[in-house]
């Protein structure tokens, strides 16, 4: 675009020059600023929006640096818009700028409307893909918003729980709360729902100390799902980094929904909930190289994803390189990929409050040429950033390839996902282990993979089950996924499931099949709130919660996927008995501890830290950790005295606890050891009715635990 040419003398533009920060549109009572980076444009416009489908287009006349600029007096805030970019039209050169195709603003705070399935929103002809389609997307896409509030966030600040004092619980905004009936019916599956006393109070009485929430970036649905007549129900398709999902809020998608996150998360830490968020920087909404042109596509393809491709082994010279399964890849090493990054983090960590993030398919963020590098932009520029470095960050180790899977390898300060946690739990509860090893290793942290680097047990987030895959309850009540409901034939979602129905698919009203199969979650339930790590629960699972056995329900916005909370079909004994082990928890520092396990004293003729015991009451051989035939270990945790100090450097003292994992199908004699440091107990955890909260025993007392069963016993 040349530079402006004046027609008169003293003419003023209905356009000033504006700034080319801070991106996005930032609202003054004078004039809202409105920057958009596009550097291969040729001009570029901002579309002002009114409510009869009216649209007037301001040039943006300044570019600066690759970001065209400019700022328009008089818009109010809530007043909707959008950017319209044109230049070179070559696909095969990831050039697709479409002037036809109104863009989001990849920095917009807030969205309005949603996006509806018609060939507009493509910026080719559909069947065409090299040709240009001039059809206008305006009333088919999301559109951008002007916000300002002056939110009043009071004495609002971080909580800065500790690791190891922290428990997780991943919950979708939506399923929480759409069918609570203690959450007024106005703002069921809402933020606003969220913050109600009915949810912190649960969460709080339950024992957990932060909530992930799944995506809350807008996103939408991919074509794909809405030609099947469904929507995108997990929110793993972002397309706004900065600005709340809208339909989320209860009170309106004119920025209603900024107040109404920023109200929830006040809410949340004044009852001591932390909130981390579940974000998806891997991959953009606009999928493979045939999606719809929505944002960045239309503003400059090559600076967001990595495109076009170049191995000589892909299909087309303009198929993107894709490792997230999702159609393309955010390329973290470019400048500007890495600005929108690194801007959407500090934002919802100073302005929205939130106290974390969970890196989805983090591995696809870490690629430098491709390959899986540690030492990447990315990862530094968060270890450096003061305000991103002290916030919780985790990281989902994996990607859709097979050398993106690095379950143990991120550096300090990034916590893991731990699926191996999640699959050795569920082999050892279905009878599946290669042994107790593998079983104690993960109980006790999983040293094996955290702590050659000088990493702690809580680098480990611990989790039996996520959103994807089966619940606890369909853990134990199904054998195979049943995923029609998806309309992708069943062939969608994993067959590695890892799972045990006990002799019948699907729920039944045998008592006898019953029984086993809540005890069974109890169990998984239990030993994931007292092993080493972090916990994370997924919601609903400490209460039965079903998806009848659909194990990939992202597009199941219904029943299948939002919790019920009728009490009749609650598994009130698995709630009883996680709401039970995170109270131990919570109260035994020896249950929660910062420092790997040694096996030895702590001090000079004390006991050891840990000590795993054989059902006949000696310790464990090498012989015994590989015998396929024994399936009961007990393990012994010393709290006289603990190896970490106080926060002042004073010793720790705390009980000690001896539990019991019996995963055999028989009854199991267990012997509790002649020692000189504990002689009375008491179960203070159970999951054998026959051994009922309150029993008390003695040191070299024999007990027989039921069957599939967890006994924790504490010191008197």
């Amino acid at each position: 675009m040349s530079p402006r040419l004046w027609k008169h003398p003293g003419e003023r533009s209905p356009v000033w020059p504006g700034r080319h920060y801070p991106l996005g549109a930032t609202w003054s009572p004078e004039a809202t600023n409105f920057a958009v980076h596009a550097p291969r444009a040729s001009g570029a416009w901002v579309c002002v929006l009114d409510d009869e489908g009216g649209e007037r287009r301001h040039p943006l006349t300044e570019h600066t640096l690759g970001i065209w600029h400019g700022a328009v007096p008089g818009l109010a805030p809530g007043t909707r818009y959008g950017y319209r970019v044109d230049g070179p039209w070559d696909p095969d050169s990831g050039l697709r700028f479409n002037v036809d195709k109104l863009l989001l603003d990849p920095f917009a705070r807030a969205v309005s409307d949603d996006l509806t399935l018609d060939p507009a929103i493509f910026g080719h002809v559909p069947g065409r893909p090299t040709e240009r389609s001039t059809t206008d997307s305006a009333p088919h896409v999301p559109h951008s918003v002007v916000h300002h509030d002056d939110f009043d966030w009071g004495d609002d600040a971080p909580l800065r729980r500790r690791w190891r004092d922290t428990v997780i619980y991943e919950l979708h905004v939506k399923g929480m709360t759409a069918l609570h009936d203690r959450v007024p019916e106005e703002l069921r599956g809402s933020y606003a729902g969220l913050a109600t006393p009915a949810v912190t109070d649960y969460l709080r009485d339950l024992g957990v100390t932060a909530v992930e929430l799944l995506p809350v970036h807008q996103f939408v649905s991919e074509p794909g799902v809405l030609e099947r007549g469904l929507r995108n129900y997990w929110g793993y398709n972002t397309l706004g980094y900065f600005a709340p999902h809208n339909a989320y809020a209860a009170g309106g998608d004119r920025g209603e929904q900024v107040t109404e996150f920023k109200a929830m998360v006040k809410a949340f830490h004044d009852a001591g909930l932390e909130v981390i968020l579940d974000v998806v920087y891997n991959h953009t909404a606009e999928g493979g190289p045939l999606g719809p042109t929505l944002s960045f596509r239309g503003l400059d393809d090559s600076v967001y994803c990595r495109v076009p491709a170049t191995d000589a082994d892909l299909p087309a010279p303009d198929t993107y390189w894709d490792v997230t399964g999702c159609g393309n890849t955010v390329d973290a090493g470019h400048p500007f990929a890495l600005r929108l990054i690194l801007d959407s983090l500090r934002y919802w960590v100073t302005e929205m409050h939130v106290d974390g993030f969970r890196f989805d398919l983090m591995s696809a963020l870490t690629r430098v040429d491709h390959e899986v590098d540690m030492d990447c932009h990315l990862l530094i520029a968060i270890g450096q950033d003061p305000v991103l470095r002290h916030v919780k960050l985790i990281a989902e180790p994996w990607d859709a390839s097979m050398e993106g899977y690095r379950v143990g390898q991120f550096p300090p300060p990034w916590v893991e996902w731990n699926d191996r946690y999640r699959d050795e739990l569920r082999d050892f509860w279905r009878n599946h282990s290669p042994g107790l090893h593998a079983v104690a290793t993960r109980l006790a942290g999983s040293s094996d993979l955290y702590a050659d680097d000088g990493r702690s047990p809580y680098n480990s987030v611990n989790f039996v089950t996520a959103h994807d895959g089966f619940t606890v309850r369909d853990l134990v009540t199904y054998a195979h996924k049943h995923n029609e409901d998806n309309g992708e034939d069943n062939r969608d979602g994993t067959d590695n499931n890892r799972s045990w129905n006990h002799g019948v698919e699907g729920e039944t009203d045998d008592p006898g099949v019953l029984a086993v199969r809540r005890r069974q979650a109890a169990n998984m339930m239990a030993t994931l709130c007292l092993s080493n790590g972090v916990p994370m629960i997924t919601a609903g699972d400490e209460r039965g919660r079903t998806q009848r056995g659909n194990n990939n329900a992202y597009c199941q916005d219904n029943e299948t996927s939002w919790i019920d909370w009728r009490p009749d079909d609650a598994w009130l004994d698995v709630y009883e008995i996680t709401k039970c082990a995170l109270r131990l928890r919570r109260e035994h520092p020896a249950l929660r501890q910062r420092h790997w396990f040694e096996g030895r004293p702590t001090m000079v003729g004390g006991p050891k830290d840990l000590a795993w015991l054989h059902p006949s009451g000696r310790e464990m051989t090498g012989a015994d950790w590989h015998d396929p035939q024994l399936q009961t270990v007990g393990m012994f945790l010393s709290g006289k005295p603990l190896r970490a100090p106080g926060p002042h450097g004073e010793q720790q003292q705390d009980a000690s606890f001896m539990m019991w994992f019996n995963a055999g199908a028989v009854p199991q004699q267990v012997q509790l050891p002649e020692n000189d440091w504990v002689q009375r107990g008491e179960v203070v955890l159970s999951t054998d009715d026959r051994l009922p909260v309150g029993t008390t025993v003695s040191a070299g007392e024999c007990l027989e635990i039921r069957r599939r069963s967890v006994v924790v016993l504490r010191e008197v």
